[in-house]
């Protein structure tokens, strides 16, 4: 189950990794090149924060915006030329959070990031933490009682020549509910974890769907870019007090090597299967888990049921005697 849903996340964030890319190539092929660095390593700590790294959504939403802004002064505010001091640049870069150049943008992904990540962090922790109680009870220590009562239910009758029979069913339930006493007393708690994992997946909708979220981030990188060539004037007068006035020299820009149609993959997102999203295929999982959930309880009448015991109206081994009926 973790590894399922690790693997649909991590589809997740390569799709939304890819429409970013896709939006330079598209929009902004000037600046595609040297912005890829930038957004690897932006959906790089998503991914990081998302299977439990100790890493802080809010400083790598500033350090993309913070590497974002020179990339967006040298190509689209003054166009076709571009400092050639790297500590210039580095002075653009650093000088972002104070001048503001794309509103409230950054603050609006942080918010965003923190709301929809955070749930699908602790989702994920809670599955790990699920698979680790299971398999502790793989291996089951049985009591010198038990070992006593099951060999007296499953061997006796053979000493007798009797080597098909089985035992009666109220007879197999006795002896199989005292051997799993201790794991049927797991039941309320496992069903109290089935009940928050679906508390915390029905939370998981609006600004909270991680799928939503990722998937219009570069809607909103759009945003700031426009925002910031529209403020371009005053911007440029702003840097030019905090940087000084750059020595320029034109160059070509590298262009765009990104192939889109490899990934056959389209910016509307409204085009995508609508049953094939991250939160129906949780609900899916929540679904399957509560088929089982009263596994820990049920689990010496499934035993019986299934394997252990005599099907009815069958003679059966009673502990003493081959009976007709238990």
């Amino acid at each position: 189950a973790s590894a399922f849903v690790t693997e649909t996340l991590e589809t997740l964030i390569r799709q939304a990794e890819n429409y970013t890319s896709i939006l330079f190539c598209n929009t902004y092929r000037n600046m595609a090149l040297e912005a890829a660095a930038s957004v690897q390593e932006f959906f790089t700590d998503v991914g990081l924060y998302l299977f439990g790294a100790d890493v802080n959504p809010e400083e790598f939403v500033n350090r993309f915006f913070d590497s974002l802004f020179p990339l967006v002064y040298n190509h689209l505010i003054n166009p076709a030329v571009t400092d050639s001091s790297l500590e210039y640049s580095e002075c653009i870069r650093m000088a972002r959070r104070d001048i503001s150049p794309f509103g409230n943008i950054p603050q609006r992904v942080m918010g965003q990031m923190g709301r929809s990540l955070l749930p699908s962090r602790t989702f994920l922790q809670a599955l790990n933490l699920g698979i680790e109680v299971i398999n502790t009870t793989d291996h089951l220590l049985f009591s010198r009682e038990c070992g006593r009562a099951l060999l007296r239910m499953q061997y006796c009758p053979h000493c007798q020549g009797l080597t098909l029979s089985k035992p009666c069913m109220g007879y197999c339930l006795n002896v199989v509910r005292g051997c799993l006493a201790h794991m049927a007393e797991l039941n309320p708690h496992w069903q109290a974890y089935i009940r928050s994992l679906e508390e915390l997946s029905d939370a998981m909708h609006g600004t909270y769907d991680i799928e939503h979220v990722l998937l219009n981030f570069h809607l909103l990188v759009n945003d700031a870019v426009m925002q910031a060539h529209l403020d371009g004037q005053k911007l440029s007068e702003q840097v030019n007090k905090i940087c000084g006035h750059p020595i320029r020299t034109p160059t070509e820009s590298p262009r765009c090597s990104f192939d889109g149609s490899k990934e056959k993959l389209r910016m509307k997102i409204s085009t995508r299967n609508g049953e094939d999203t991250l939160a129906n295929r949780r609900k899916e999982f929540i679904n399957s888990l509560r088929l089982h959930g009263s596994f820990y309880g049920g689990l010496a009448d499934q035993l019986c049921v299934n394997d252990l015991a005599a099907a009815d109206g069958l003679p059966c081994w009673n502990g003493e005697d081959i009976v007709k009926r238990y």
